[in-house]
């Protein structure tokens, strides 16, 4: 089976190369990503001029955002692929974020179309660093199991995995629903008279059982989210 992995953070991102890892014992992976860091733009799509596609050594850079990358794999570049994935995110995708993400926006916009697929993200603690050879082994065995489970029509997984300390043990996988809280609303004043979002990410309400408590908490959250 084809697989079409695109991600949010462009296509020379440390988690797609961590996802495409994950995915070469899963299946045929084809890497349609954007060209540059596109975190943050949610479902944008191109639909005023071109759409710039780059080979890049058997991969495709696509000069858009994330939903456009499903779009053009899609139709054009792995209209074969069974399914998608996207990520790994470098930084969580958790209740609210999922209105927000390019990440996840791809895997939706697959499903529109009538694919499914996981998206899949990184939670990230103060001061620590990605150790992303771990991420992938985590994300390849929670992607072994979602891909062998049957398919919901009109929906797809998002997946978020917590960070852990070295010494930690690998972490269960949780399924649980998206916590309903929104982010906190709190802007600073820039000394041009402008405001910028300072709100922390890592204090945010949370319900015990739903996905920010739990990856919080050091598993591996999996939300199933249905659109149709």
């Amino acid at each position: 089976m084809k697989l079409l992995l695109t991600n949010d953070d462009g296509i020379e991102a440390a988690g797609l190369h961590a996802l495409l890892a994950a995915a070469r014992g899963l299946g045929e992976p084809v890497v349609v990503a954007p060209a540059g860091p596109q975190s943050g733009v949610s479902h944008a799509v191109t639909t005023e001029g071109p759409v710039r596609v780059d080979a890049r050594d058997g991969r495709f850079a696509v000069h858009g955002t994330p939903a456009d990358c499903a779009r053009v794999g899609l139709h054009r570049l792995c209209p074969d692929a069974g399914l998608v994935l996207s990520g790994i995110n470098h930084g969580g995708n958790l209740g609210a974020d999922v209105y927000y993400s390019g990440t996840v926006a791809a895997v939706r916009e697959a499903v529109l179309h009538g694919w499914t697929g996981v998206a899949l993200s990184h939670y990230r603690k103060r001061g620590m660093e990605f150790d992303w050879p771990r991420a992938a082994r985590w994300a390849a065995r929670c992607l072994a199991d979602l891909l062998a489970r049957p398919r919901v029509p009109g929906a797809f997984y998002n997946v978020n995995l917590p960070h852990l300390r070295p010494d930690q043990p690998d972490p269960e996988m949780v399924f649980c629903p998206l916590d309903p809280h929104p982010l906190p609303l709190s802007y600073r004043h820039e000394d041009d008279g402008g405001m910028r979002y300072d709100g922390d990410y890592h204090t945010r309400q949370r319900t015990a059982g739903a996905d920010v408590d739990v990856c919080f908490g050091g598993r591996i959250a999996v939300t199933v989210i249905k659109l149709l």
